[in-house]
């Protein structure tokens, strides 16, 4: 039993819109090998080892259906076994996961039998992986000998072992408990988060809006109240002027220094690091000079100045104030057992850890007690070792400090605690100036005043700027207090913002210049947008990164700036099918079209699959999905969202097959873009809610070539239904559009245009017969007076078959073909797609003289670009945009060029079509709306399915 491939997903991805881990497994011999084959035995070891998994439900949605699944008939094959281990190691650990779904892989496409996919839901990523190689390593462990992969066990591997090194490598990557009740306080607030590093700093909110914590210290927390916070003696010293109650103390560097300290003081003392945290070198009720030694030096391992005061007597409390008011108290009382006359300390401590409510760490609400140095310390204080036995009732005492990380117990006070001591709390952390602060307070009885002379002795031991929640959040006796809640309301108001709109764009063709054209809109609009494209990270229009950037890193980039307040995500296939989704759901979703790309890699060989993969953005889009009415993959994506709102975009409202569906859908009173023909051309028009809004002529538009670039016109259609969707105004949007132009500063490799040599040159990037096929249909569009030069490739790891279509797409259509390659040859020899193109190009009829075969991709665009004459129009696709741009831009034409340049000039407008509203196509009764699968709901009209599906 192996893996294969593994991928994590961080987001909304093909399989989940949530985190999961997919993996390619290989049982091998094991496929043979079901559970039921395994036998009861194996079933029964593997339950004892993982309880939890009794309350797995699996298919059968009920406590116990795994188990049932497990022994029934033939039993289930060890990958699905896997899958539930490698969810239940992370539910050992404290994770709440429960997500996971196993599927064999055929075995014509992995070759062999006993291939699985196996995907399951994680919470930490590392934790997640750990989890699955250890889910192997157990299940291998409880195989026959014979059975057992080679290697699959370490040598000396133990369950015990390995289950608490798990559990102790996924607390160190978690969050604190502090830290995730803050995160679980946020979530329930609708709040989002970003976690900035791997230890507990914390970005909650978006944008402009986002405030920052790491663990309970906050962006807002004054940095001199936490430096005097750290520094005990200065803090001493502030509250003996505010008149609490302090212990007197001194300030020493040395062990003699800490004895005269305690004799001037008066024993017995306490010793602490001068700016420790977490009780750490902490030693009370020292007696002795040569207990005061011993304490002095256990401080000093933490801080090179020690701090010795007199030792405040009564019971220990950390009260917790935030934004000047008392949130919390809790009773603290150190790790102790009592005795019972029969067992010894050993037994007693063992007993005590079987406590469930008890873990490693911070895995669970309490801590196990550890037998160690400091425990035989505190037993010899009291004569004792671990294997005496206490007499009945004996409290004995294993820690000298009551924290919870070392074993202590909490009990909630907060309802009994005297006002007075609620007063002396707030006012001791106000003067500090914390806004979330715990005080250290020791009195007999926190019920009466430490005015009362009953709780004589009682004071302020010391003030924390990180104080941990746990104790507060799950006391070990008493009512949970909600310690995060006041930290969030504090830091975002109610009615404050923590979000910023999103969009994410996807599609096989035009989804970049969509994405900059709504970005571009959002700027115009006022706003400082945030926008991840194939080329960088911009923002507020300034590349910030450069590269593709079409995944979640550089999701996670934009929404962690400080500047933005929209988002726009370009969203590419590869992104969805290596990481997933940056964000767990946007506001809108677009799909623009699904066309041949990328067919037969990574698992999507159709565009059936291929458009599962993209549905994945409106699967997510809470707000708006925007969708390609021309485009039938896309119009089927209605049935798979939630949003409010869906707005279909149609380039063709005429076409019988789109128009009598589009009509009811804006009679229903849904939203749409339409393209429409008027008497002064073809006008963007809007639908909502019964509303008929004329948005723009799209020759007012300069990114569409005055309407000739028709994917340009569709590319704005699709930025302005998203904008409207955004809630942008409608000026902005028409701004937006007229300001938006195609030279290569603002979107590069998109319709590039340069006319500064006597030929015009269109610069493009496409890289797939859809794309191609467009721009060489915009090539016919221009009226040319000389000759249509083409420079064309494909890359190299697409499938015979859609090189073969990319030189379709532009045979019969240029007088001239420069067939070349790309820099990366991604596994094809150097000159073999450009042999592919030009064979096809002899195959449709294009004369031999009439191609050029240069693989070169800086040679052959500075071949074509000799060629041009006066009045020609060469046509570059591109691979190296920056490179090919500047070879355009600085080429010196040669004097047989001749003439000053000349622009192409357009042919005349086509006449309006005659129809009163080019939505009014035959008439559709609701009847044959229903035969061809839609329904009409609030949201206008959605595909379902057709009649007999």
């Amino acid at each position: 039993m192996r893996i294969l491939e593994r991928s994590v997903y961080v987001g909304p991805s093909l399989y989940a819109h949530f985190p999961v881990i997919k993996v390619v497994l290989d049982l091998g011999p094991l496929e043979d090998w079901p559970t039921a084959r395994l036998g009861p035995a194996y079933i029964d070891t593997l339950v004892a080892t993982l309880p939890g998994l009794q309350e797995h439900g699996c298919s059968w949605g009920v406590p116990g259906g795994f188990i049932r699944r497990m022994r029934e008939d033939e039993g289930t094959w060890l990958g699905h076994v896997f899958e539930h281990v490698a969810i239940e190691l992370q539910n050992v650990a404290g994770e709440e996961v429960t997500f996971g779904k196993t599927r064999s892989v055929d075995v014509e496409k992995a070759g062999r039998p006993g291939v699985y996919t196996v995907v399951y839901e994680y919470a930490q990523r590392d934790e997640g992986i750990e989890a699955g190689e250890l889910a192997i390593q157990l299940l291998c462990s409880l195989l026959p000998p014979e059975l057992q992969p080679a290697d699959s066990v370490p040598a000396g591997w133990t369950w015990a072992t390995a289950r608490d090194e798990f559990i102790r490598y996924a607390q160190r990557r978690a969050l604190g408990p502090s830290t995730a009740s803050l995160v679980k306080a946020a979530e329930d607030r609708n709040i989002p988060w970003l976690r900035l590093n791997d230890q507990s700093l914390i970005q909650l909110g978006h944008g402009k809006y986002q405030q920052r914590i790491q663990a309970t210290v906050t962006g807002r927390t004054s940095h001199i109240a936490v430096e005097l916070a750290q520094d005990k003696e200065e803090t001493n010293k502030i509250l003996a002027n505010c008149g609490l109650p302090v212990p007197k103390q001194e300030l020493v560097r040395s062990a003699d220094r800490a004895v005269r300290a305690a004799e001037r003081l008066g024993f017995p003392v306490v010793t602490k690091p001068f700016n420790g945290n977490h009780g750490r070198g902490i030693s009370i009720g020292l007696a002795t000079a040569d207990e005061v030694r011993a304490g002095f030096a256990a401080a000093a391992e933490h801080a090179s100045s020690v701090i010795v005061e007199t030792f405040l007597h009564g019971e220990d409390h950390r009260l917790l104030v935030i934004n000047g008011e008392l949130i919390a108290a809790t009773r603290r009382t150190p790790g102790h057992v009592v005795g019972d006359g029969a067992r010894s300390v050993r037994e007693l401590v063992d007993t005590v850890n079987q406590d469930p409510r008890r873990g490693v760490g911070h895995e669970k609400v309490m801590t196990r007690i550890e037998l160690d140095a400091q425990a035989d310390t505190m037993l010899a204080r009291q004569g004792l070792a671990v294997d005496s036995v206490p007499v009945c009732g004996q409290t004995v005492l294993l820690r000298s400090t009551a924290n919870l990380s070392t074993g202590g117990t909490a009990t909630d006070v907060t309802d009994v605690i005297h006002p007075d001591n609620r007063e002396l709390t707030v006012r001791a952390v106000t003067a500090i100036g914390l806004d979330v602060g715990g005080v250290d307070f020791l009195c007999p009885d926190i019920t009466e005043s430490y005015k009362d002379a009953r709780n004589a002795g009682s004071g302020i031991c010391e003030i924390n700027a990180a104080p941990g929640f746990r104790m507060h959040v799950a006391p070990s006796v008493g009512t949970p207090r909600d310690a995060a809640g006041p930290v969030i309301d504090m830091l975002f108001p109610a009615g404050s913002a923590s979000r910023v709109p999103i969009a994410a764009i996807t599609g096989t063709n035009g989804k970049t210049t969509t994405s900059r054209m709504l970005a571009h809109i959002a700027k115009m609009a006022g706003h400082t947008p945030g926008l991840t494209t194939t080329d960088g990270v911009y923002i507020d229009g300034q590349r910030t990164v450069e590269g593709d950037m079409t995944g979640p890193v550089a999701t996670r980039m934009v929404l962690a700036d400080p500047k933005i307040d929209i988002a726009v995500l370009e969203i590419a296939r590869g992104g969805l099918l290596r990481a997933g989704m940056g964000v767990p759901w946007v506001d809108v979703g677009a799909v623009l079209n699904v066309q041949s790309d990328h067919l037969g890699m990574k698992g999507i060989d159709n565009l059936e699959q291929l458009a599962e993969v993209k549905r994945v953005i409106v699967e997510v889009a809470r707000d708006c999905a925007v969708l390609n009415a021309d485009d039938e993959n896309v119009i089927r994506m209605s049935a798979h969202t939630d949003a409010k709102h869906l707005c279909y975009v149609t380039i063709s409202p005429q076409h019988a097959s789109v128009g009598g569906f589009m009509r009811e859908h804006i009679r229903a009173g849904g939203r749409a873009c339409a393209l429409e023909h008027g008497v002064n051309g073809q006008m963007i028009t809007l639908y909502d809610k019964g509303r008929h809004i004329p948005l723009m002529w799209t020759h007012l538009i300069p990114a569409t070539l005055e309407g000739r670039a028709m994917h340009n016109v569709q590319n704005a259609m699709f930025a302005a239904a998203c904008a409207f969707s955004l809630g942008l105004k409608l000026d902005a949007i028409r701004q937006g559009l007229r300001t938006f132009d195609t030279t290569f500063f603002q979107a590069p490799g998109r319709m590039n245009v340069y006319d500064e040599h006597p030929f015009k040159v269109i610069f493009d990037y496409a890289h797939n017969a859809h794309a191609v096929g467009v721009m060489a249909d915009l090539a016919q569009r221009l009226d040319v007076r000389g000759r249509r030069i083409v420079v064309v490739a494909g890359p190299g790891d697409r499938r015979d078959e859609d090189i073969r279509d990319i030189a379709l797409a532009v045979a019969g259509r240029f007088d001239h073909y420069v067939c070349r390659r790309d820099d990366g040859l991604r596994g094809r020899a150097p000159d073999e797609v450009p042999k592919m193109i030009a064979a096809v190009l002899r195959e449709q009829g294009v004369p031999e003289d009439a191609i050029t075969l240069i693989p070169d991709e800086q040679e052959a665009i500075d071949a074509a670009l000799r060629m041009g004459r006066s009045g020609d129009l060469l046509l570059v696709f591109a691979d190296a945009l920056t490179r090919s741009w500047k070879q355009v831009i600085k080429f010196k034409p040669d004097a047989a060029a001749g003439g000053a340049p000349r622009a192409a000039t357009a042919p005349p407008k086509p006449a309006p079509e005659p129809a009163d509203d080019a939505l009014a196509m035959a008439a559709h009764d609701e009847g044959a709306m229903q035969a061809a699968g839609f329904v009409r709901d609030e949201r206008g009209l959605r595909f379902v399915g057709e009649a007999g599906d």
